[in-house]
């Protein structure tokens, strides 16, 4: 499940180690975990039962964490960070932070919320994010004042002694060296701290490094003095793929070059979520309810008809998928607070991280409190090695496919396999000619026979057994023309790939990027300040209206609800300068529906129109055809 790690590892990641620049705000920094455990106690969770507790507060090791339970089919092993604080303590901390804020002594720590995330999204996915913002008063959640005592406990840690630590882990598979670096937060205060989706106790995340060797492996030079980065990878909620990654060479991944050598890939940190950015900004995340996904679906399904059949609409390579079923989120990357870097004097504390470290592969239950979430968004997250249901996580097991670069050669043998791609397809090339060559000679032959057996009354059927085998073997040498055609033109494109590559040209850094996340504009709003208000005040008043529809004019509720929908969508594309647009979009719905109405009031007036407009053009181009004879 990994390797010895060694010393020459850690050289390696300290080599190539992140600098993370956080938020004004941010409350909680990577720690080790060590100090975590001290300050927890373990539980169990059974179906239908009250919580039961293992192992107190203060007494846990890595050898009782560790040790072997079983448990009935459904249970649930948790860490418990946060005991609810004392009430005291609680009001002294509150009335600290808040001269501290009115003080504004360390502008790093005071956060100033941009623009509202409501304002930035339409009425539908604000009327979603409306019902699940209900859900919460009936989902498990995490207590409201625990953010805080975790705070407390936090700042007790780092007063004691100030560290900043990551669990660094070096694997090598096909020709590349793979640097994880795991960032372990005691908490993710992303709800209550920064209007954000959730609130957990304990967040792993984690930022790769991708590196290949560019001298010979028998060279005298220490490996690594001779590894190369080529990609960075961040974890980004949970999100995977090509898009989570960028070449070491695209501008828009910011570096860290120091005077010992070291290149550091700087990474902005989503304030509270900890998700991981290669820009500073403000980004619209949003989270997607499982129950929800087939409206989902559906709706990507009918977009896609309006795009590509009734080519409606601009269709954008890079547009996001349908969101109205989907709930926005700020996820405020900005940068301007703490920074964690090797140049430092309280930088990086490094660990090593892999088969020989218990706590990662003994423990199988979640890193916080277990809330029984339904939708999971307020449960603890499991550690670095597994994900919540106890199984192994992809971004351990299968770095490279993690990150989409299974399918990615490195440096180094891309010229190798691409000679070995282009030798196969030749070999392909040959064995096709060949078969088509042989099969062309066998078709000519069914053809000479073919045309002997005609007429003959009494080889009636043998005639049609040869027309259906040179029909057949007329689609199959078809078939194989083709293949053929389409591999000449990929060995093609191979030797021109082979050129470039012998020349030192690379492709463009960006090329595998489908759906880009860019940072948002601060604001594209028509009076901005009044478009927030709207936005914030929106579908509450928009309920409010149904029901007192309801109650005083149910006669008139469907043209009432219908009318201030419209008032809506009205301002929202004022707001938003959109209404040219939808007045396009309706001028194009009244068109339709008018003309669905004059087919459904004429339609045999209109077949019969049709066919006699047909006749007299089918009689027309025949007499042309006649006179110009």
């Amino acid at each position: 499940m990994g390797e010895q790690p060694t010393r020459w590892e850690l050289e390696i990641l300290r080599q190539f180690e992140p600098v993370l620049h956080f938020t004004r705000g941010e409350r909680f920094f990577p720690i080790d975990v060590e100090r975590y455990l001290a300050e927890c106690s373990l539980w169990m969770h059974k179906p239908d039962s009250p919580p039961e507790l293992i192992i107190g507060e203060g007494e846990i090791t890595v050898e009782n964490l560790t040790a072997p339970r079983v448990g009935s089919p459904g249970t649930i092993f948790y860490l418990k960070f946060i005991e609810p604080p004392d009430l005291v303590d609680y009001a002294r901390y509150q009335i600290r932070q808040v001269v501290r804020s009115l003080s504004q002594r360390d502008e790093r720590e005071v956060f100033h919320p941009g623009r509202g995330r409501l304002a930035r999204v339409g009425f539908g996915s604000r009327f979603v994010d409306a019902l699940f913002s209900m859900t919460l008063l009936l989902r498990g959640r995490v207590p409201g004042d625990t953010a805080t005592a975790a705070a407390m406990a936090y700042e007790r840690m780092q007063s004691r002694q100030e560290r900043y630590a990551y669990y660094g882990r070096v694997v090598r598979e096909n020709s590349w060296f793979i640097l994880q670096y795991w960032y372990f937060y005691p908490f993710n205060n992303w709800r209550s701290g920064f209007h954000g989706a959730n609130d957990h106790e304990a967040d792993w995340e984690m930022v790769s490094v991708y590196c290949y060797e560019d001298s010979d492996p028998e060279s005298a030079v220490s490996v690594e003095a001779q590894l190369k980065p080529q990609w960075v990878a961040y974890a980004s909620h949970e999100f995977s793929g090509d898009d989570l990654r960028r070449r070491w060479d695209d501008p828009e991944l910011r570096k860290v070059i120091t005077a010992d050598g070291g290149q550091h890939p700087v990474v902005y940190v989503g304030a509270g979520s900890h998700a991981s950015y290669f820009s500073p900004g403000e980004y619209l995340t949003e989270l997607e309810l499982p129950f929800l996904s087939p409206l989902v679906t559906f709706a990507n399904s009918l977009d896609a008809f309006w795009h590509r059949v009734l080519k409606l609409g601009s269709a954008q390579p890079e547009k996001p998928k349908f969101n109205i079923f989907r709930i926005p989120f700020v996820d405020y990357a900005r940068g301007d607070g703490k920074s964690i870097s090797p140049q430092q004097e309280k930088g990086w504390e490094a660990h090593l991280l892999g088969a020989d470290t218990p706590w990662a592969f003994g423990y199988r239950g979640l890193w916080g409190l277990y809330t029984n979430d339904p939708i999971a968004g307020e449960n603890a997250p499991a550690g670095p090695v597994y994900n919540r249901k106890g199984d192994v996580r992809r971004r351990w097991y299968d770095p490279l496919g993690w990150a989409g670069l299974d399918k990615v050669a490195a440096p180094k043998e891309a010229l190798e396999v691409l000679s070995n791609q282009s030798l196969q397809i030749q070999l392909r090339c040959t064995e096709l000619e060949d078969t088509i060559e042989q099969k062309n000679k066998k078709l000519t032959g069914l053809g000479i026979q073919e045309a002997a057996l005609r007429g003959h009354l009494h080889l009636e059927a043998v005639h049609r057994d040869h027309l259906q085998q040179i029909a057949f073997l007329s689609n199959e040498l078809k078939s194989l023309k083709h293949e053929l055609a389409v591999e000449k033109l990929k060995l093609e494109a191979l030797k021109l790939q082979k050129t470039r590559m012998q020349r030192g040209e690379l492709v463009p850094a960006r090329d595998h990027i489908r759906h880009p996340h860019h940072p948002m504009p601060q604001s594209s709003l028509l009076l901005a300040d009044l478009a927030e208000i709207f936005a914030a005040i929106s579908v509450g008043i928009l309920v409010l209206a149904v029901v007192l529809l309801m109650i005083f004019a149910r006669q008139f509720l469907l043209l009432g609800v219908a009318s201030m929908i419209g008032f809506v969508i009205l301002l929202e594309a004022s707001f938003r300068r959109r209404l040219s647009s939808l007045l396009n979009g309706l001028a194009i719905c009244l068109a339709a529906i008018s003309l669905s109405v004059l087919i459904y009031e004429f339609f045999w007036e209109i077949v019969v129109t049709g066919v006699l407009m047909a006749g007299l053009f089918n009689i027309f181009e025949n007499l042309r055809e006649i006179i110009h004879r």
